[in-house]
């Protein structure tokens, strides 16, 4: 089967996200398995990003890296979700992560590049300052069945496909002597589709306590060349229908295409509500 095909194949319907925090199978009763079962996981993800990108067809690759407290400095606006639903052996997850940024930096004796919206290269030893915005919106959504459902755990198998949507602005300010003040302001976005594979587990620990562990896989070249997404929480029920839940997260994408990289590992520990309804 082709990737096409392979596409094509993967519930249309459903798109993924296995990034949320926690998915933790509501306690239901025997009678009620075939009733619909809902819940909503707003989570904190605070997590560091390292790897490579080009945000402009025109522009150079660059290496980039932050911890998570640089991120948070140049953060605007986040939102982070998971929508779980599920009825008796079918699951659907959905995540939607949102984040707006703005990096703000001034150089000195700047080595010769091109700027996207420039014309010609900046000449070796131009004083820039200028700001940079990014927006990202990821949401994907999965469904599949559940496999084996004892006392002892629970195993989901999913299949469904993640949506990038990446938007970056550049301001710059360069000035030197030979090219005198020049003031430009550029924007390109791109995005792209994977279909992706995936499986979760649930076990009980104890009464109240729990722990949970969603993988999934995709890409093969159809959006990005591989992504995978790995995360893992422990879970405590203080009510009948509220869960704490904290772990940890890593999510990895390569895509290169059309002038455009975008290939990061995003990792750090992850505080997620469900609420359960």
């Amino acid at each position: 089967m082709n990737r096409y095909a392979l596409l094509i194949a993967l519930p249309l319907a459903c798109f993924q996200a296995i990034g949320a925090t926690s998915s933790v199978p509501a306690h239901i009763a025997s009678e009620e398995e075939q009733a619909w079962v809902f819940q909503l996981s707003p989570f904190i993800w605070a997590a560091g990003f390292s790897g490579r990108m080009s945000p402009f067809q025109r522009g150079e690759t660059v290496d980039v890296k932050q911890s998570f407290s640089e991120v948070l400095s140049n953060l605007n606006l986040g939102s982070f979700t998971n929508i779980w639903a599920r009825k008796g052996r079918l699951v659907f997850s959905g995540n939607i992560m949102y984040a707006d940024g703005t990096d703000r930096r001034r150089y000195n004796n700047l080595p010769a590049f091109q700027i996207p919206g420039m014309t010609g290269v900046i000449p070796q030893g131009t004083h820039i300052s200028g700001r940079a915005d990014t927006t990202q919106f990821i949401t994907t959504m999965m469904s599949g069945y559940r496999i084996i459902d004892n006392s002892h755990y629970t195993l989901d198998i999913l299949g469904g496909m993640r949506y990038w949507y990446i938007k970056n602005n550049v301001r710059v300010n360069a000035s030197h002597p030979t090219i005198g003040e020049h003031r430009v302001s550029y924007g390109e976005s791109f995005w792209w589709i994977d279909p992706l594979v995936g499986a979760r587990v649930f076990v009980p620990l104890a009464d109240n306590i729990s722990f949970m562990s969603e993988i999934d896989a995709g890409g093969l070249g159809v959006g990005s060349d591989y992504t995978w997404s790995l995360l893992s929480t422990v879970n405590y029920t203080f009510a009948n229908n509220i869960t704490l839940s904290g772990g940890y997260k890593a999510f990895k994408v390569n895509y290169d295409r059309q002038g455009h990289v975008h290939d990061i590992l995003q990792s750090g520990p992850v505080l997620g509500l469900t609420w359960s309804f």
